[in-house]
């Protein structure tokens, strides 16, 4: 279980500078992991999409852009990043919990989580919440960080993440308690198989990832 309150005041601390950090901890490569997952929504030809843990609304604003007959909805549980997400662009907007949607069952073909599951109090629950309010057919795509395999990437990799990366996002934003936390989380999350088995548990169905960039994110994609 994470800590939610921690998570929230975590975030509202970081908020101002959580673009800026994002940018320059993955040296700019996760505009292109967004925009991998704005394609493949864009694919499935949706007309209503909830952007969940919306965060500055990156991911919504992208999704947007690739899909834009379709009406995309950022759904936070921060106010803070919501007033971020204002800043960017991205007017609907509306306080959501992700362990407890305020939408009716089968809201929206398509729903997204970028960074965000990772920091729910409870995976499984959460992943059930966002089954609910997907329609039937509809398609769950999951964007997070997760650990290299490959032997010589793996090491550095858990080098730069635990002792680079809190420090450089301490600088940038004043706040490394609340990075040390978030890095030590993504050690933690489930990633690959184990992630497709979270999510079939949760009664999705063909399940698949993608591994980006060597492995430090993967995007899996889902159907109920």
């Amino acid at each position: 279980m994470q800590d939610a309150g921690f998570v929230k005041q975590a975030f509202a601390g970081i908020a101002r500078r959580y673009v800026l950090a994002n940018h320059v901890l993955s040296l700019g490569i996760d505009v292109l992991w967004r925009k991998k997952t704005a394609g493949l929504v864009a694919a499935r030809k949706p007309s209503r999409i909830l952007d969940l843990a919306t965060g500055s609304g990156d991911l919504a604003t992208t999704v947007q852009q690739a899909c834009p007959n379709a009406k995309v909805l950022g759904g936070d549980f921060s106010v803070p990043m919501m007033r971020e997400a204002q800043k960017g662009g991205l007017r609907a907007l509306v306080a959501a919990d992700g362990m407890n949607l305020p939408f009716q069952d089968a809201s929206f073909d398509v729903l997204t989580v970028a960074f965000g599951l990772r920091n729910m109090a409870s995976w499984p629950e959460a992943l059930k919440e966002m089954r609910r309010v997907l329609k039937p057919g509809g398609t769950l795509f999951v964007l997070d960080f997760s650990i290299p395999t490959l032997p010589l990437i793996r090491p550095a990799y858990l080098f730069y993440l635990k002792r680079i990366m809190p420090r450089i996002a301490g600088w940038i934003t004043g706040q490394r308690a609340s990075y040390e936390y978030l890095c030590s989380s993504i050690e933690r999350f489930p990633s690959g198989r184990d992630m497709e088995s979270l999510m079939t548990s949760c009664d999705f169905s063909r399940v698949t990832s993608h591994r980006l960039t060597m492995g430090i994110a993967s995007l899996y994609e889902a159907e109920k």
